[in-house]
C-alpha cells in the first residue's frame, strides 16, 4: 500500500491506496505526524506493507488542495475507491453517500430509504462512522432528520463537519 501526506490550507491531508485506487483518507490535521498516525492507525501496518510515496495520486492531491482553497470540487466519480473489507450494507451506504453533490445534504433516514432499508437510519449512521475515505465519500453531508449535524468521527468531530458544510456552500457558484 502506498500513501502520501500533503499540505492543504486546512492542514495536512493523507491518502492511501493500492495501484492507483484510493482506500483511505485522513481529513486535515495540524502536522504530518498526526496525519500519518490517523491514516495508518486502523491499518496496523508492517513497515514492509506501507510505502510513503508523495507522488501517489498527484492529480487527486491537487484536487483536494484546490477543494480546501475554496474551489467547488466534486469527487463523486473520481478517483476510483476500494471499500474492500466492509460489509455489503456498509458498501451500499458509502457508495450511495458518495453521490451527494457538494452543497447538498440528506438525512440518515433518507439515505436508508435510498439504499432500500427504510427504518435503518441508525445502521446508516454506524456505517458512515466507519467511512475510511472521508471527503471523497462525503459523510459530512448527512444530517439528522431534525436538521442537527448528528455525529462525526473524523478528527475535529462536529466542528469539522460544520466547517466542511459551510466551506462547500461558500464554494458553490452563485445562481443568477
Amino acid at each position: 500500500m502506498q500513501y502520501a501526506i500533503f499540505r492543504t490550507n486546512w492542514g495536512y491531508f493523507a491518502i492511501a491506496g493500492v495501484d492507483g485506487v484510493l482506500s483511505r483518507t485522513c481529513l486535515p490535521v495540524a502536522n504530518r505526524q498526526a496525519a500519518e498516525r490517523e491514516l495508518l492507525k486502523p491499518l496496523q501496518p508492517t513497515r514492509e506493507a506501507m510505502q510513503l510515496d508523495d507522488s501517489f495520486l498527484p492529480d487527486l492531491q491537487e484536487r483536494i488542495a484546490a477543494y480546501f482553497e475554496g474551489e467547488n470540487i466534486d469527487f463523486s466519480t473520481d478517483p476510483a475507491v476500494s471499500l474492500d473489507g466492509l460489509s455489503p450494507f456498509d458498501r451500499k451506504v458509502l457508495q450511495t453517500c458518495r453521490k451527494i453533490t457538494p452543497g447538498q445534504t440528506t438525512t440518515y433516514g433518507d439515505l436508508a430509504v435510498r439504499i432500500g432499508h427504510p427504518g435503518a437510519a441508525r445502521a446508516v449512521g454506524s456505517a458512515l462512522a466507519r467511512n475510511p475515505i472521508p471527503l471523497i465519500i462525503p459523510c459530512h453531508r448527512v444530517l439528522r432528520t431534525d436538521g442537527n449535524l448528528g455525529g462525526f468521527s473524523a478528527p475535529g468531530g462536529i466542528t469539522t463537519k460544520q466547517n466542511l458544510l459551510r466551506h462547500e456552500r461558500a464554494a458553490l457558484p452563485a445562481t443568477a
